[in-house]
């Protein structure tokens, strides 16, 4: 919120490059993945297998995405793409934050376009 506040300290074009500062630190859109990814240990049942005794399998990693509020989508991840899901996951998280910043800026200056043209139509009225 404070981040908020200051934006209307800065000047119109200290808020164009801050915006434009933002949109080249995008990670590229086609590394995103909206999702949380799980590490997981499983028991199968089987009593002759070392989960009966305590020592679950795994891990099995899991990537999931909730789609509403009672769907959510599964599916598991093959061990040597966990980093790569990592990096995407943490790509949407760094777009997500970034838009918001980007969003504010775009506020700000429609704010200030919005006051720019009142202070205009009032001048205009105002002359002879």
């Amino acid at each position: 919120m404070a981040e908020r506040e200051n934006l209307a300290r800065l000047s119109i074009l200290a808020l164009q490059q801050r915006r434009q500062g933002l949109t080249q630190l995008l990670p590229p859109l086609s590394e995103v993945l909206r999702g949380s990814l799980m590490e997981r240990y499983l028991t199968c049942g089987n009593p002759d297998f070392k989960c009966a005794r305590g020592e679950r399998h795994g891990p099995v990693w899991y990537l999931s995405v909730t789609l509403d509020q009672s769907r959510r989508l599964g599916s598991t991840v093959h061990a040597d793409q966990v980093a790569q899901v990592r990096q995407w996951i943490a790509n949407y998280h760094r777009v997500k934050d970034h838009l918001e910043k980007i969003s504010d800026i775009n506020r700000e200056l429609l704010r200030r376009a919005k006051k720019q043209t009142k202070t205009q139509t009032r001048n205009r009225k105002r002359r002879p």
